[in-house]
């Protein structure tokens, strides 16, 4: 039976997945101008995009809206280039492995933005309704889910349920934009015809 860490192994390791988690998030931060150019690259790009977009704490970026500009692109005789079920999978799953940064962050317990309000509640809501707080938002289009990873983390919620909630959140939120633009684009020119 193995010896559970001491106090100084377990503070290096959630100092170094901290500092892990700024890396990451300063790297995403200076090359955000470059990660559309990723979209010609198909999946594999949608997959990059998506899990480099989700990796940046609480700072914005453009992966939601390439979700969209994908899954809207129609060839010249009018079919769809990706098929938006694949856009949502992909995307998802990038997401979803992007998302692990901010729960990096909170199980470092060295998160920043525990003193804020916003983040209070939704650590409280964390605390009492688990996965489904992270499913719920996981959903939404903004960035706190941010701070609903951070709170998971601090919460030390076992990783595997983390990742079940934000995936099934992810892959709805996923889909639910890929076939709006799929199914949008056509009916916007229609209008303006």
């Amino acid at each position: 039976m193995s010896k559970p860490p001491t106090n100084w192994k377990l503070t290096a390791a959630r100092i170094g997945v901290l500092l892990l988690v700024i890396g990451i998030t300063a790297f995403v931060y200076t090359i955000r101008d470059q990660v559309e150019t990723l979209q010609r690259y198909g999946y594999p790009g949608l997959f990059i995009i998506n899990t480099i977009g989700s990796a940046t704490i609480v700072l914005p970026a453009p992966a939601l809206a390439i979700v969209f500009a994908m899954s809207a692109l129609k060839t010249t005789a009018g079919a769809l280039v990706f098929n938006p079920f694949w856009i949502g999978i992909v995307a998802g799953l990038g997401a979803t492995i992007g998302e692990l940064s901010g729960y990096g962050a909170g199980f470092s317990g060295q998160a920043v933005v525990e003193r804020t309000p916003l983040y209070q509640r939704l650590h409280d809501w964390t605390a009492r309704y688990g996965m489904i707080t992270i499913v719920i938002l996981a959903i939404q289009p903004f960035p706190i889910f941010d701070l609903a990873g951070v709170a998971a983390g601090t919460l030390k919620m076992p990783l595997r349920y983390f990742i079940l909630a934000t995936l099934i959140g992810k892959l709805i939120k996923m889909w639910v934009v890929a076939y709006a633009a799929a199914n949008s684009i056509g009916w916007i020119a229609q209008f303006f015809q």
